[in-house]
């Protein structure tokens, strides 16, 4: 089947919306589709694959054309008409401007949903998609998100057209993965008990609790792969007097398991309101799908996560321990208790790892494409 996908992410780029975009057109590739994803031209682009596919961690060759237009919202128009020079039998977006104008154009439209529609002309746009005739479908990356869809704007399309698809992660990349002190030796850690954490620095992430755990545990080394250079100097410069303490900054896609790896325990300390990528307020703590979480299910640690409901829906009592957000005694209580007891630490890793199993970005794909076009 030939796909036209259709993301407003910047390529190339390490933020999770990039990626996220890059990982489920990536998907579709590896299922055999013949898959182009259109993007906003950018200073940086590149169609170098090489390049590509070790900052995203890709194995399974697709095209990547970049439009560029006068402004970001004539880019939704200009990607629809470069896609009808294509003849796709389908159109995978993530903009729901593209998707009106892909079922305008009269093509099968799949709409990737992360987030409430936002700002003056968000809801018209979605409300406008959901009275339309045509084909189509919508994904939801939580039933959170895909409840509170329904509150907002009704349930408007039949219940096998709106498919509850998390977010994954690529498995193959985590077979095999060193146990932790040798992942440690092979990045050139201390041998000291490790503590990681991974993704961006934004508002509601963690770091200040990340440090304030740090502050507490000085025999145990703590590692946050990942953020924006200014984001890491900014906490670099915070932990200058803190020997425990690496803020290693971005790590390629392709190489994070390792750092996942060296790890005993990793985190997941977000606030009860978290900044979406780029670093705006969003949603993002009643609705998220973070890419590290099904990361962290895949390495076969221990994770300790925020008790937040939304988490639940992957993380439960057998693959994860919880803590209340933003309590630091509840926190290093919690994390001293899974560094003190191996034992508990190996089951929770043994369960997440079977749990990964259900996550493949393969299978999250075929099951957003299952029964919508018969080829």
């Amino acid at each position: 089947m030939k796909i036209i996908a259709i993301s407003g992410s910047i390529i190339p780029a390490n933020v999770a919306n990039s990626i996220q975009a890059m990982k489920a057109v990536h998907a579709l590739a590896q299922l055999g589709h013949d898959v182009t994803l259109i993007v906003p031209h950018n200073e940086d682009h590149t169609t170098d694959w090489d390049s590509l596919a070790h900052l995203y961690g890709l194995t399974s060759r697709f095209s990547l054309e970049y439009i560029a237009a006068p402004s970001r919202r004539l880019f939704f128009l200009t990607a629809v008409r470069r896609a009808r020079a294509f003849k796709p039998d389908l159109l995978y977006v993530w903009p729901v401007q593209s998707a009106v104008l892909g079922l305008l154009h009269g093509f099968p439209v799949i709409l990737e949903v992360h987030d409430l529609p936002a700002g003056r002309v968000g809801p018209f746009w979605y409300r406008y998609f959901r009275d339309m005739r045509g084909k189509k479908r919508i994904s939801v990356i939580t039933r959170a998100l895909a409840d509170s869809l329904r509150d907002s704007f009704g349930a408007f399309l039949t219940p096998s057209d709106v498919v509850l698809a998390p977010n994954g992660v690529e498995l193959e990349r985590f077979v095999e993965l060193p146990n932790p002190q040798a992942a440690r030796r092979l990045l050139g850690l201390t041998e000291a008990p490790t503590v990681a954490c991974t993704g961006h620095l934004y508002a509601g992430r963690g770091a200040e609790l990340f440090l304030k755990l740090a502050a507490r545990m000085t025999d145990t080394q703590f590692l946050w792969a990942g953020g924006k250079p200014e984001d890491v100097e900014k906490w670099r410069e915070a932990a200058k007097n803190m020997d425990n303490v690496q803020f290693v900054g971005f790590v390629p896609n392709q190489k994070l398991p390792l750092y996942q790896a060296a790890a005993d325990v990793l985190l997941m300390p977000y606030s009860k309101n978290i900044a979406v990528s780029g670093g705006q307020s969003g949603n993002s703590a009643k609705i998220s799908s973070p890419l590290k979480m099904f990361e962290y299910l895949a390495t076969g640690r221990a994770i300790l996560s925020s008790d937040l409901p939304v988490f639940r829906e992957v993380l439960n009592e057998k693959n994860a321990a919880f803590c209340r957000p933003d309590d630091l005694n509840d926190w290093s209580g919690a994390l001293r208790g899974l560094l003190d007891n191996r034992e508990r630490c190996a089951t929770l890793g043994q369960q997440a790892r079977r749990d990964a199993e259900q996550y493949s970005w393969k299978a999250r794909a075929a099951r957003i494409l299952a029964g919508f076009i018969t080829e």
